[in-house]
């Protein structure tokens, strides 16, 4: 499994259709791709919130994107994370 930030900005209408019945869907939409949410938080700047998802792979992420600005229409920039100690090993390999 890899991590994904998945951040997002929202439209207005996306805005006015906030609720805890949509984060639940959009945690659902997820889990089906064969990921698992670690957590969501709500943002104060550039994006309003972040999804933070281990997934499969680079495919179910971007499948996770599309579908979820379908579903919520919340635009997503998504990217790749690797945690600290993981990238420290890399780094003291080359």
């Amino acid at each position: 499994m890899a991590t994904f930030f998945m951040f997002g900005r929202y439209s207005s209408q996306a805005a006015q259709a906030i609720s805890a019945e949509r984060t639940e869907k959009a945690r659902k939409l997820i889990e089906d791709l064969g990921g698992t949410v670690r957590d969501i938080y709500v943002l104060m700047g550039e994006y309003d919130v972040v999804i933070i998802a281990d997934l499969p792979r680079m495919a179910e992420a971007m499948q996770a994107s599309i579908a979820l600005k379908r579903l919520t229409d919340i635009s997503f920039f998504t990217t790749a994370a690797m945690p600290i100690d993981e990238f420290d090993k890399l780094a003291e390999g080359m």
